[in-house]
């Protein structure tokens, strides 16, 4: 049975994870950055600094919102723009869980992780709109993290069942989110820069809550309101260096050569004079929900120290290189949270089910066993959106317990491991984590929370 120390502190892990989640909150976000009288809107942007602001008036404003915070991203902005000034109905497209009601815009229901029929057809639609906006007039979209997923939009040449192929074998290779996204503009529509294009010569502006470490917005849902500096070359590069080439389809391949010949259009660069009417604001990320979750943890009584503002790489590496810091630091002396947010990756073996999260939470765990973390200890690692994977759950919550859990219950966590089965190895141990969609998306939090043995 589990210490009242340790069972306090997987409370606590959680309030910091919920703290962390609720900075994030794209409705409050929005209600922030935009302001408006009868005929006039003005736009944030730079959220601390509310004298910097985009002045307009606009005669029709076009709502575009996409990402797993689209419905109530959109919602706040509904309830902000006065009626006169919308060009019809807006459109937003959000994952099936995070599915709401709007007023003025039509909701759409689109697959995540990975793309289906109905993203197809709302990127579809959000491509016409686009495409009918005129000079003067105003292009409000709304980004969040999961975009890159829920609107794909192929180039003619290429299927979605090709483009999603391609997709899931750079996943299984290990390949970067910037190394996916940099193959994905090039096979894409939308992606890379491509709504801006087909919004010109309309003005645009983007409230973007990013799901991407170091928040570069051209890799926020691949993104499709600013520059691509990337090009066809470095597409092929990383597909032939992850040693998938051979193995696309012949429709990829072909485009992507195409491109690289100057035979297919390179995503817009940053002189393209489609981005001369455009602007951004970054209206929340994983820095800033990092940040909520610290200030949590001094307010419960622990020493807090962020472990890592980047957490990146292989999910089990990197859970068994921050066990080994914290084991090399020597005994714990006062109750400590290490905290860090990221997003790492996943490299596949086996066939077994789960996510980056809760592959890291079950790493953790063993690798705690192995190098003997003398300490009471509550490691969570989770998803922001409250889904982490193709699964129900948004990350994993371990302690010094939970290996024997597993053990006593028949299966061999080390064997789960190895076939990237997370999802059952926690499952058996009751260390899964469970939020449901939150309707956010700012990359995942890490939370350790430490103290001396009791």
């Amino acid at each position: 049975m589990e210490s009242e120390a340790i069972l306090a502190a997987r409370d606590d892990a959680l309030a910091l994870f919920r703290a962390g989640v609720a900075a994030a909150d794209p409705y409050l976000a929005v209600k922030d950055c935009l302001s408006a009288d009868r005929d006039r809107l003005a736009i944030r942007l730079d959220i601390n600094d509310p004298g910097r602001q985009r002045l307009g008036k606009w005669p029709k404003i076009h709502l575009i919102a996409f990402g797993k915070a689209a419905c109530a991203m959109a919602r706040a902005a509904e309830e902000i723009l006065p009626e006169p000034l919308w060009a019809g109905r807006g459109i937003a497209v959000t994952n099936y869980e995070n599915v709401a009601v709007l007023n003025r815009s039509d909701v759409f229901g689109a697959g995540h992780p990975l793309p289906d029929a109905a993203g197809l057809d709302a990127a579809r639609r959000i491509a016409e709109k686009a495409g009918r906006t005129k000079a003067g007039e105003l292009v409000l979209t709304l980004v969040s993290g999961g975009g890159s997923a829920l609107i794909p939009c192929p180039v003619e040449s290429v299927s979605l069942t090709d483009k999603c192929e391609v997709t899931g074998f750079l996943l299984a290779s290990g390949a970067t989110i910037d190394e996916v996204n940099c193959v994905r503009k090039h096979l894409s529509q939308l992606k890379g820069g491509g709504l801006a294009k087909l919004a010109a010569p309309a003005d645009l502006h983007a409230l973007i809550l990013s799901d991407v470490l170091g928040d570069d917005p051209s890799a926020i849902a691949s993104g499709p309101t600013v520059p691509d500096p990337s090009t066809f070359e470095e597409a092929i590069r990383i597909l032939r260096a992850r040693h998938i080439w051979e193995r696309l389809p012949g429709t990829v391949r072909a485009y992507l050569q195409n491109g690289a010949r100057g035979q297919a259009p390179e995503t817009p660069k940053p002189d393209d004079p489609v981005f001369e009417k455009t602007g951004h604001t970054l209206i929340g990320s994983n820095a800033i929900s990092l940040k909520a979750a610290a200030q949590t943890a001094e307010q419960l009584g622990y020493r807090t120290v962020i472990y890592s503002d980047h957490l990146c790489g292989i999910a089990r590496n990197a859970a068994e290189q921050w066990v080994k810091t914290i084991a090399a630091n020597g005994q714990i002396r006062q109750p400590t949270a290490y905290l860090a947010g990221g997003e790492t990756t996943v490299r596949l073996t086996g066939n077994g089910r789960g996510g980056r999260n809760q592959e890291m939470a079950l790493a953790f765990a063993l690798a705690a066993e192995k190098h003997g973390l003398d300490a009471d200890w509550v490691f969570l690692s989770g998803g922001t959106d409250g889904r982490d994977g193709p699964t129900d759950a948004a990350g994993g919550r371990v302690d010094a317990g939970s290996p024997a859990r597993m053990r006593a219950q028949g299966i061999e966590p080390e064997a789960l491991l190895d076939n990237n089965d997370s999802y059952h190895a926690l499952q058996t141990s009751g260390d899964l984590l469970f939020t449901g969609a939150t309707g956010t998306n700012v990359a995942d939090l890490q939370i350790l929370l430490i103290r001396p043995k009791t």
